[in-house]
């Protein structure tokens, strides 16, 4: 018999809540994709690519030309410099940036701070490699840090800390006071970051996203990942990168190369030309900030209370006022008799801490949306 690593881990939330949508014809605004398809420009500039004959394996650390526009894209966003060569790596996804950055650096007795609610695939990897999961919870209902307690928390054995903004699940940002609080902690110490920066494009109301990059000390101890998919509404074509100082790529890429290896070549030299136009991640906190305003004013007279949402495409609702039950029995009641299926936030917490929320996504088209707000309207 097989000694499972992962004794506790089950199916994630997010195939469970699709599929019970697709089993009783709800509309699915739980898990974190468009239902809207992406620029016919991009999937023209994939084919030619295809035709071109760039088919067989692309350079194990990516395409060079996606390298360098990944690199030119950071330098844009916080005027920071990654060298293409050596500093970034083309992954396939986000989640397996993570991984692997957890892969490169823990190693079993290590301890890892996060900060719940946190996204599901950060405790497995820490647990699966031998390391020891240290949560710390966002301070609701603004889901801030306590710094403090971070401080508190830290030991001899701490290894790294990650942090997510824009924050999924709760939608909300980091600020540049975090990110110099996080500095203060870290620099001069043997901890690394690793950075979840895949919403990176999403920020709202005219306030930059804090990226790692944007510090100097932090950068040279951090791995920062992010995600293509969430940039140009293609979650599944699964290439992401990761960046970071070379000592820490090298490390990175010992272990990439033998869970991937190398990432689909012509889609990334499509993405590689498609972001040669800034607009195309330079108006998106826009188009989606739009999309925010469009679904709060339909759901603002309902019965669930709205919860702050400065990033990322997805809204928190409190519905407290209207039944006490479980935020899993909530979702599954409104999936089976409402016909809506949503995420409840008690699943991204180590100890199941319900407030009473659901994780609703508005990366959808607008009559999307619309029916999902009628259906809300009513409960």
């Amino acid at each position: 018999m097989i000694k499972s690593k992962l004794p506790n881990v089950g199916t994630t939330i997010f195939t469970t809540m699709s599929a019970l949508a697709k089993e009783h014809n709800a509309i699915n605004i739980s898990q974190g994709f468009p239902d809207f398809e992406c620029d016919k420009k991009l999937l023209e500039l994939a084919q030619k690519h295809m035709n071109s004959g760039f088919n067989q394996y692309a350079p194990m650390p990516g395409a060079l030309a996606l390298r360098e526009r990944v690199a030119e894209i950071i330098f844009n966003s916080h005027g920071a410099n990654y060298h293409p060569e050596t500093e970034i790596t083309i992954t396939a996804g986000a989640t397996q940036g993570i991984y692997t950055c957890i892969a490169a650096i823990i190693n079993p007795g290590d301890e890892v701070i996060i900060f719940e609610p946190a996204y599901d695939c950060y405790q497995p990897a820490i647990e699966v490699h031998g390391g020891i999961v240290i949560p710390i919870q966002l301070t609701y209902p603004n889901f801030t840090v306590n710094w403090a307690e971070v401080k508190n928390k830290i030991s001899a054995k701490t290894k790294a800390i990650i942090i997510n903004t824009p924050h999924n699940p709760s939608g909300t940002t980091l600020s540049q006071e975090d990110l110099i609080a996080l500095e203060k902690l870290v620099v001069g110490t043997n901890i690394m970051v690793i950075s979840d920066e895949v919403y990176e494009h999403m920020a709202f109301d005219n306030k930059p996203h804090q990226s790692v990059a944007r510090f100097s000390g932090l950068r040279k101890q951090t791995f920062i990942v992010s995600s293509f998919g969430k940039t140009v509404h293609t979650t599944g074509w699964k290439i992401g990168y990761v960046a970071a100082p070379k000592e820490l790529m090298i490390e990175f890429k010992k272990i990439h190369q033998f869970l991937v290896f190398a990432v689909n070549h012509p889609f990334q030299l499509a993405l590689a030309d498609y972001l040669a136009d800034t607009s195309t991640y330079k108006e998106l906190n826009q188009f989606y900030q739009e999309k925010r305003n469009f679904f709060r004013e339909q759901i603002k007279h309902s019965r669930f209370k709205l919860e702050p949402c400065t990033g990322t495409y997805f809204q928190l609702v409190n519905y407290s006022s209207i039944t006490n039950i479980n935020d899993e029995e909530f979702t599954i009641h409104l999936t089976k008799e409402k016909k809506l299926a949503t995420i409840p936030l008690s699943v991204f917490y180590t100890n199941k801490t319900d407030n009473k929320l659901l994780r609703l996504c508005f990366a959808k088209k607008e009559e999307t949306l619309l029916r999902a707000a009628e259906i809300i309207n009513t409960i």
